[in-house]
């Protein structure tokens, strides 16, 4: 199982960014995918996840109405449009794979890439 990650970069406050994850070595048809991000001497948080059989999706709380979470099936690729982006959303961010379909943001995630670094500021 291989998730690449890709699109990060710097943007001014207020700018946007897309990261894109595209997986590749895993079929399962029912498994939950997210994002999480690290930033320097803080705790890995997770930012949202999509139940990819039903495409439901989960975000955290200061990301909400600024990030959306999409598939494209057809390529197995995730996107995380990141809008109206905020110096401290400034972290590495990776996606993860939980083979638990009802998995959520607090629990472990069982395959990993990594990471692509954005960083907000002026």
């Amino acid at each position: 199982v291989q998730l690449v990650e890709s699109g990060g970069g710097l943007v001014q406050p207020g700018g946007t960014l897309r990261l894109s994850c595209e997986v590749s070595g895993f079929t399962a048809s029912d498994y939950t995918i997210g994002w999480f991000r690290q930033a320097p001497g803080m705790k890995r948080e997770g930012v949202s996840c999509m139940r990819v059989s039903d495409g439901r999706t989960y975000y955290e709380d200061s990301v909400k109405g600024r990030f959306t979470l999409s598939r494209d099936a057809a390529t197995n690729t995730v996107y995380l449009q990141m809008n109206s982006l905020k110096p401290e959303d400034t972290a590495v961010y990776s996606c993860a794979i939980s083979l638990d379909p009802l998995a959520t943001l607090y629990m472990s995630f069982d395959y990993w890439g990594q990471g692509t670094q954005v960083t907000v500021s002026s």
